[in-house]
């Protein structure tokens, strides 16, 4: 019950499944390779960092309005939203102007007087490091309510 194949099919047959498997195998290994997203980079999270009493959802939230919030990404140099797109120095620096405007939750004290933002373009990663001052905060809301 053997098949008779001749020796010049066989050694066709069989390079033409080498062609094959190896067109495939290199297909494979080229888009494996290639790291760049077709939608850019993801924000990944927002670490704060440096706050002390002021509670981090507080200041989340109000990066998070600045477009640094799950569901966008980095393109190039810009940070693309699900409402927006707009250049991402643009975004960092009404990030920190938004940070900076954090309060206490049913109060109007801002104690956060510097923030800065850093974004790492290739983890999507972005640290918010923000310094608070209280001295100046109740200074300013006990001056501010004697008026």
């Amino acid at each position: 019950m053997f098949l008779k194949i001749r020796r010049d099919t066989l050694i066709i047959l069989l390079l033409a499944f080498m062609l094959i498997f190896s067109g495939r195998l290199i297909s494979y290994v080229s888009f494996a390779s290639s790291y760049e997203p077709a939608d850019g980079v993801p924000i990944s999270g927002v670490i704060i960092k440096g706050n002390d009493i002021l509670p981090i959802e507080n200041i989340k939230a109000n990066v998070a309005n600045a477009g640094f919030r799950a569901g966008s990404y980095i393109k190039g140099n810009k940070l693309v939203t699900s409402k927006r797109t707009l250049d991402l120095a643009d975004a960092i620096v009404l990030g920190e102007s938004l940070a900076k405007i954090s309060t206490f939750p049913g109060t109007k004290f801002t104690p956060i007087i510097a923030a800065n933002i850093n974004v790492d373009m290739e983890t999507g990663l972005v640290s918010v490091n923000v310094v608070e001052d209280f001295s100046n905060s109740l200074s300013s809301a006990n001056s501010s309510s004697s008026k």
